[in-house]
Protein backbone atom coordinates (compact mmCIF):
# COMPACT_ATOMS: atom_id res chain seq x y z
CA UNK A 1 0.00 0.00 0.00
CA UNK A 2 1.17 3.43 -0.76
CA UNK A 3 0.98 6.30 1.50
CA UNK A 4 0.72 10.04 0.11
CA UNK A 5 1.50 12.21 2.06
CA UNK A 6 1.39 16.69 1.41
CA UNK A 7 4.08 17.67 -0.59
CA UNK A 8 6.17 19.98 2.13
CA UNK A 9 9.85 21.06 1.58
CA UNK A 10 12.13 23.72 2.73
CA UNK A 11 15.06 25.06 1.21
CA UNK A 12 17.87 27.83 2.61
CA UNK A 13 20.19 30.25 1.04
CA UNK A 14 22.79 32.22 2.85
CA UNK A 15 23.20 35.44 0.61
CA UNK A 16 26.14 37.57 0.99
CA UNK A 17 25.84 41.49 1.65
CA UNK A 18 26.43 41.63 -2.13
CA UNK A 19 24.24 43.60 -4.52
CA UNK A 20 23.93 40.39 -6.55
CA UNK A 21 22.02 38.40 -4.07
CA UNK A 22 18.26 39.63 -5.55
CA UNK A 23 19.36 38.29 -8.47
CA UNK A 24 20.68 34.99 -7.19
CA UNK A 25 17.42 34.52 -4.98
CA UNK A 26 15.16 35.54 -7.93
CA UNK A 27 16.49 32.83 -9.69
CA UNK A 28 16.42 30.45 -6.73
CA UNK A 29 12.99 30.99 -6.03
CA UNK A 30 12.25 29.98 -9.89
CA UNK A 31 13.99 26.96 -10.48
CA UNK A 32 13.15 25.58 -6.71
CA UNK A 33 9.28 26.41 -7.75
CA UNK A 34 9.37 24.97 -10.96
CA UNK A 35 11.38 21.78 -10.02
CA UNK A 36 8.52 21.16 -7.31
CA UNK A 37 5.20 22.18 -9.79
CA UNK A 38 4.23 25.47 -8.35
CA UNK A 39 5.23 27.79 -11.07
CA UNK A 40 1.78 29.41 -10.78
CA UNK A 41 3.60 30.99 -7.41
CA UNK A 42 6.97 31.91 -9.45
CA UNK A 43 6.01 35.48 -10.50
CA UNK A 44 4.68 36.60 -7.39
CA UNK A 45 7.80 34.85 -5.00
CA UNK A 46 10.52 36.37 -7.15
CA UNK A 47 8.99 39.78 -6.65
CA UNK A 48 8.60 39.28 -2.91
CA UNK A 49 11.85 37.50 -2.06
CA UNK A 50 13.56 40.17 -4.36
CA UNK A 51 11.90 42.76 -1.97
CA UNK A 52 12.77 41.65 1.02
CA UNK A 53 16.33 40.36 0.44
CA UNK A 54 16.79 44.01 -1.12
CA UNK A 55 15.77 45.72 1.78
CA UNK A 56 18.26 43.31 3.78
CA UNK A 57 20.66 44.33 1.66
CA UNK A 58 20.17 47.84 1.95
CA UNK A 59 19.34 48.22 5.67
CA UNK A 60 21.29 45.18 7.49
CA UNK A 61 25.16 45.53 5.72
CA UNK A 62 25.93 42.00 6.52
CA UNK A 63 24.79 38.61 5.06
CA UNK A 64 21.26 37.31 4.64
CA UNK A 65 19.22 34.06 4.79
CA UNK A 66 16.56 33.10 2.80
CA UNK A 67 13.96 30.58 2.92
CA UNK A 68 11.76 29.20 1.14
CA UNK A 69 9.24 26.31 3.13
CA UNK A 70 6.11 24.96 0.90
CA UNK A 71 3.26 24.42 3.68
CA UNK A 72 1.23 22.16 1.20
CA UNK A 73 0.37 22.00 -2.55
CA UNK A 74 -0.87 25.74 -2.64
CA UNK A 75 0.97 27.73 -0.52
CA UNK A 76 4.67 28.92 0.28
CA UNK A 77 5.97 30.61 2.73
CA UNK A 78 9.26 32.74 2.17
CA UNK A 79 11.47 33.98 5.16
CA UNK A 80 14.39 36.05 5.13
CA UNK A 81 16.77 36.74 8.31
CA UNK A 82 19.07 39.75 8.36
CA UNK A 83 20.93 41.16 11.23
CA UNK A 84 19.09 44.92 11.96
CA UNK A 85 16.88 43.90 14.58
CA UNK A 86 14.11 47.18 13.09
CA UNK A 87 10.71 45.74 11.58
CA UNK A 88 9.62 47.81 8.74
CA UNK A 89 5.92 48.47 8.64
CA UNK A 90 3.69 46.27 7.62
CA UNK A 91 5.54 43.45 9.34
CA UNK A 92 5.78 45.78 12.62
CA UNK A 93 1.59 45.24 12.86
CA UNK A 94 1.84 48.86 14.96
CA UNK A 95 1.88 51.22 11.76
CA UNK A 96 -1.26 51.24 10.58
CA UNK A 97 -2.35 51.20 6.74
CA UNK A 98 0.12 51.52 4.57
CA UNK A 99 0.38 55.13 3.00
CA UNK A 100 0.92 55.92 -0.84
CA UNK A 101 4.30 56.05 -2.06
CA UNK A 102 4.88 59.98 -4.02
CA UNK A 103 5.47 58.78 -7.78
CA UNK A 104 8.79 60.81 -7.50
CA UNK A 105 10.15 58.99 -4.29
CA UNK A 106 12.99 56.69 -4.53
CA UNK A 107 12.02 54.05 -2.86
CA UNK A 108 8.85 52.93 -0.43
CA UNK A 109 7.33 50.56 -2.58
CA UNK A 110 8.71 47.06 -2.07
CA UNK A 111 7.01 46.24 1.34
CA UNK A 112 3.73 47.96 0.05
CA UNK A 113 4.41 44.90 -2.48
CA UNK A 114 4.35 42.14 0.01
CA UNK A 115 1.05 43.44 1.80
CA UNK A 116 -0.24 43.67 -1.82
CA UNK A 117 0.45 40.11 -3.13
CA UNK A 118 0.94 38.39 0.18
CA UNK A 119 -1.95 36.28 2.05
CA UNK A 120 -0.22 36.92 5.44
CA UNK A 121 3.10 38.45 6.85
CA UNK A 122 4.52 39.23 9.65
CA UNK A 123 7.88 40.02 11.33
CA UNK A 124 9.94 39.71 14.39
CA UNK A 125 13.11 40.43 16.12
CA UNK A 126 15.65 37.63 17.11
CA UNK A 127 17.85 38.52 20.11
CA UNK A 128 21.19 37.93 20.71
CA UNK A 129 21.74 34.14 21.40
CA UNK A 130 24.88 32.55 22.11
CA UNK A 131 25.87 32.55 18.53
CA UNK A 132 25.05 35.80 18.08
CA UNK A 133 22.84 35.76 15.77
CA UNK A 134 19.63 38.62 16.52
CA UNK A 135 18.27 40.74 14.00
CA UNK A 136 15.12 40.01 12.67
CA UNK A 137 13.01 37.70 9.99
CA UNK A 138 10.88 38.42 8.05
CA UNK A 139 8.50 36.52 6.46
CA UNK A 140 5.24 36.29 3.72
CA UNK A 141 2.95 33.72 2.70
CA UNK A 142 1.38 32.94 -1.18
CA UNK A 143 -0.94 30.87 -1.85
CA UNK A 144 -2.14 29.45 -5.59
CA UNK A 145 -5.57 30.90 -6.78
Amino acid sequence: MVTVSPPTWAYALQLPHDPRAARIARTTVRAVLTGHGMTQLADPAELLVSELVTNAYRHAGGTATLRLRCLDSRRLRVSVWDANPDIPPPFDKRSGPLRSVPVDADGGRGLFLVSHYAVAWGGYPLGDDLFGMGGKLLWCELAAG
